[in-house]
């Protein structure tokens, strides 16, 4: 079977420039939301430790958690605007991955902390100033929602979205002191304090194994999960003049950037400038891929439509 030299990548020019962009504004919402973040943490902290309230207290360690994420998201989204280089030829989008993925782990230490605290709180319950607690409780909620809707405003990527995933936590631990100290306040009945903040936990323990498993899928250079590599497979084999597609791999590059390579044999080699605009085209209209590296080689005689997404590795 002849084989060419021509491998094309398809992409090119404004690709990298509206990544830049986009990389740039998520910059500015990330900076913006770790200022009122850390703020308010260290607020937070100080009035859970003179209050006494493991909630406030929890909340005020998942803010603190929170700066430190959305510091390294920060960094990572301006990082990515990096133009490649000869060694990074993708540029430095994978560290926005990387962010994602320490968030992940950061928040699972935070859980560990949670419990064990309140697993000695039950033992050994402490009083708490349910009035401080509810006042604190209700300005860093409200300080939450305004940090949200500052991420949530700008580009979606799983960088921004672990940072928005930090926040709701954060809401989620508001609320619950919230809850604590309005109970205390009027009951008296200090186990609610961590019991509320065990709850919490709990719900951040979920997000933060999505949030890893989508990081490390990532990093492991999985399918996306929005793409059928059956259906593109097939529908790359289904334009005229193709016999076969081989070797078919598909990998996100970072949050929004999908590549894509393959080979694939075709029964005329003049066609292939049109075949690799069809290509181009169809994976990007339909299937959101963008980066595209497809090589041409001569069909044998006869072949028919055969996909063959994964090429058995030769002796």
């Amino acid at each position: 079977m002849a084989k060419t030299n021509d491998t094309l990548s398809l992409d090119r020019g404004t690709d990298h420039v509206h990544h830049h962009l986009g990389h740039a504004g998520g910059y500015s919402h990330l900076t913006g939301a770790l200022l009122f973040t850390l703020s308010f943490a260290l607020v937070e902290a100080m009035a859970g430790y003179w209050s006494g309230s493991l909630a406030l207290l929890s909340d005020a360690g998942h803010m603190l958690t929170d700066s430190t994420a959305l510091g390294l998201a920060a960094l990572a989204a301006w990082l990515a605007t990096r133009p490649p280089s000869p060694r990074h030829t993708y540029g430095l989008v994978r560290l926005e991955i990387l962010a994602a993925l320490f968030n992940a782990l950061l928040m699972f230490g935070l859980v560990a902390f949670i419990a064990i605290e309140a697993v000695d709180r039950f033992a050994q319950p402490r009083q708490v100033q349910g009035g401080t607690v509810t006042v604190v409780a209700i300005i860093g909620l409200l300080v939450n929602l305004g940090v949200a809707w500052q991420l949530s405003h700008g580009e979606k990527t799983l960088n921004t979205r672990a940072a928005l995933l930090h926040v709701m936590g954060d809401m989620l631990g508001s609320i619950a002191a919230l809850a604590a100290g309005l109970v205390i306040t009027f009951t008296g009945w200090m186990p609610i304090d961590p019991l509320l903040s065990l709850l919490v936990s709990g719900l951040i323990l979920v997000s933060a194994w999505r949030l890893l498993g989508e990081a490390l899928n990532v990093l492991l250079e999985a399918v996306p999960g929005h793409v059928d590599i059956e259906a593109v497979a097939q529908d790359l084999a289904a334009l005229d003049g193709v016999a076969e597609v081989r070797d078919l791999h598909i990998w996100t590059l970072s949050s929004g950037k999908v590549a894509l390579s393959a080979h694939m044999d075709i029964h005329d080699l003049a066609d292939w400038p049109r075949i690799m605009t069809e290509s181009r085209q169809l994976l990007s209209s339909r299937h959101n891929i963008g980066h595209v590296t497809l090589q041409p080689e001569l069909a044998d005689n006869g072949s028919g439509r055969v996909v063959h997404i994964l090429h058995p590795a030769q002796p």
